[in-house]
């Protein structure tokens, strides 16, 4: 009987399906986002690699930051998404020097040449496939649009990469000011390169053979040119790789083991159950038990209001506070009481 290997991948923002054979040969392979839909959205995939392969028998892990849950639930064992890249590479590039990898909310850079050194920023999804997407959406676009812009740019701007925020505080500007499309495409891209070279790296070289992997640097050719240049990659450094999108669900199942095997039809008939799977985050309480908890708190918080004075009938001293944020401008007209006299807020 042939036995199979299958390695799934739950990131933030996709879910990653790859079954192998004995020889370590893909024979079922999809990228699907999952829209926060991860039940039915793995459901389809399952469902798909059953309809092609039929009801094969097979080793399998998971990763991935969804990965752990549904790990806990139907008895897959779950191997950490960097350990997971580690792996595929020493099976299928093991000439890579470094490896780069995007996420849809981390970043990843791995150093192999002189000793194992594995990085990751799973905290923030500044410089990720997140921030691409929504700093796409101030160009009223989607991610490969911006890609296809980025191909005509001319001029290239600073823009922050760490916060979506300080991004938007750049290129509004930048937009008002009439900077074409293609280049503020590029300066978000040229952005990523710096929060990741900056953030991971943290001044250690990126040298010698470099790898690209995860799903923004697999499709998106313009954010990899913009990585080749500012590394300054010779063409023989850089290793294109096909799959490079899958590398997390392909070492998960080269790491996945034959002691215990399943079926797409038992898998499938676990996930058609009733419960509900939802990502690994701590939740808190909530911040009101009941109406009566949210009533009392109004009321609590309603006895401190600044009071409030006519500018135009006030005489004395006044004091001016001004607090110029990211996205808004506040002004605040005191009187010596303290009352308040003016207050301005626009964005």
């Amino acid at each position: 009987m042939k036995i199979y290997k299958t390695g799934i991948d739950i990131g933030s923002t996709t879910i990653k399906l790859v079954v192998t054979d004995e020889g370590g040969n893909i024979v079922f392979k999809d990228y699907q986002r999952h829209l926060s839909n991860i039940q039915e959205t793995l459901l389809s995939l399952m469902r798909s690699a059953e309809k092609q392969l039929g009801d094969i028998s097979f080793g399998a892990m998971i990763t991935g930051s969804g990965g752990l849950s549904i790990s806990d639930w139907i008895g897959i064992p779950f191997i950490q998404e960097v350990v997971a890249v580690s792996d595929a590479i020493d099976h299928i590039i093991p000439q890579t020097d470094v490896a780069i990898e995007i996420g849809g909310e981390d970043a990843k850079i791995i150093y192999i040449a002189g000793g194992l050194e594995q990085r990751m920023n799973g905290i923030c999804a500044g410089g990720t496939g997140s921030f691409i997407d929504q700093m796409a959406s101030l160009l009223q676009t989607d991610a490969m649009g911006l890609n296809e812009l980025a191909k005509q740019h001319k001029v290239i701007y600073p823009i922050a990469a760490r916060c979506g925020v300080f991004a938007k505080s750049d290129i509004q500007p930048l937009i008002n000011e009439g900077a074409s499309k293609a280049d503020l495409a590029v300066s978000i891209f040229h952005a990523v390169v710096n929060q990741t070279i900056s953030g991971l790296a943290c001044g250690k070289p990126i040298k010698g053979r470099v790898a690209f992997l995860g799903g923004p640097l697999h499709f998106l050719t313009e954010l990899k040119a913009r990585f080749v240049d500012v590394l300054d990659l010779k063409p023989d450094e850089i290793i294109d790789t096909e799959n490079s999108h899958l590398f997390a669900a392909l070492g998960a199942a080269f790491s996945s083991k034959e002691d215990k095997l399943f079926t797409f039809d038992k898998l499938i008939a676990n996930l058609e159950g009733k419960k509900h799977i939802t990502m690994e985050i701590t939740r808190l309480e909530p911040l009101f038990k009941d109406r009566a908890d949210y009533d009392a708190f109004r009321e609590r918080h309603s006895r401190a209001v600044v009071g409030k004075g006519s500018l135009a009938e006030y005489k004395g001293n006044v004091f001016l506070g001004i607090d110029s944020g990211s996205t808004t401008s506040k002004l605040a007209l005191i009187g010596e009481d303290g009352s308040l006299l003016y207050s301005f807020y626009a964005g």
